[in-house]
């Protein structure tokens, strides 16, 4: 098979050997994977995959259609539909995929949407609703929200009746953030946009004491991304007269068990609006699995709204 290959901090295509399923082990051709932010750390040897997943094979997320299964895989068919967190190893023609953390590919949703959805709406509503316990009619402030997790979570958000406020550092994807049911503002400018009851920090340090000081009482902050820097000074004083929780997540290091516990809430509460068309994956940009080094280096660009996705096949 065809693999996007981590070579030297630069992303080649390469020939691998074709993997085999075994267990509960099932074998996905895929047909789209979206690059992520963790995706750009391990090609910069920041991120390395966890132990049984490829080092040299990149991507977290993928979607396509069952070819092979393991033994003791029976809760899909060939040739049905799928798509998955995994971690590492999805942006190829053939990845292999425990059953358990396959979900079915809602009807209506072709593939590079499909390719895009897992990650960024797994993380996103585990980070507003799981941890952070996001109610309707409280109020969400998004760092970063032309992002894929950021257009996710407005959109779950807005979903379950909450109010949002994203902030955008692009003036021209403003009116597109807003559009998804955001109130999308300057960075610089959310401070005074409070009280927030939950705060999604995908920017990371810089943002932390402007945070809290525009949290609500009882507020909760959930940091899942860092890219602006990993260090902040808190006043720990306001975090307690606020009666405030701060919670970091990541996703890719977890069990199996737990991962599986993801997907099937993911099933329950988040594919059904997309059965019903209320939430949608924005796709930026596509190339195919032979241009994966330009997908990069489009990501790596910014400017834009939502998911680059790599798509191999028809």
């Amino acid at each position: 098979m065809l693999a996007a290959t981590i070579r030297d901090q630069e992303i080649m295509i390469e020939q691998h050997p074709d993997p085999e399923p075994v267990g509960e082990e099932v074998l996905v051709r895929v047909r789209a994977a979206g690059l992520n932010g963790g995706d750009m750390m391990q090609k910069r040897g920041l991120y390395p995959a966890p132990p049984g997943y490829p080092e040299d094979i990149p991507g977290m997320e993928l979607a396509g259609e069952v070819v092979a299964m393991g033994s003791k895989s029976t809760r899909f068919e060939e040739g049905a539909r799928v798509m998955a967190i995994v971690g590492g190893g999805a942006q190829a023609e053939l990845a292999l995929v425990h059953e358990r953390l396959l979900m079915p590919v809602p009807a209506g949703l072709d593939w590079p949407a499909a390719g895009g959805l897992a990650e960024v709406f797994t993380t996103a509503h585990d980070a507003v609703f799981v941890q952070a316990g996001l109610r309707p009619g409280e109020h969400l402030l998004v760092h970063g929200g032309a992002g894929g997790v950021g257009t996710a979570a407005i959109q779950l958000a807005r979903a379950a009746g909450a109010r949002v406020t994203a902030t955008v550092r692009s003036d021209a994807l403003r009116e597109q953030v807003a559009a998804l049911g955001a109130t999308a503002i300057p960075c610089e400018d959310f401070a005074e946009r409070g009280p927030f009851d939950v705060i999604l920090e995908l920017v990371g340090g810089p943002n932390m004491p402007e945070n809290l000081t525009a949290l609500a009482t009882g507020g909760r902050i959930s940091v899942i991304g860092v890219s602006a820097g990993a260090k902040s000074e808190l006043n720990l004083l306001a975090l307690m007269g606020k009666r405030a929780r701060i919670h970091g997540s990541t996703l890719r290091a977890r069990p199996l068990e737990e991962k599986g516990l993801n997907a099937r809430l993911v099933e329950r509460e988040v594919l059904p609006l997309f059965e019903r068309g209320e939430v949608s994956v924005p796709v930026a940009d596509t190339f195919p699995l032979a241009e994966a080094a330009a997908a990069y280096e489009r990501f790596a660009a910014g400017g834009k709204l939502g998911k680059v996705v790599l798509v191999c096949g028809e």
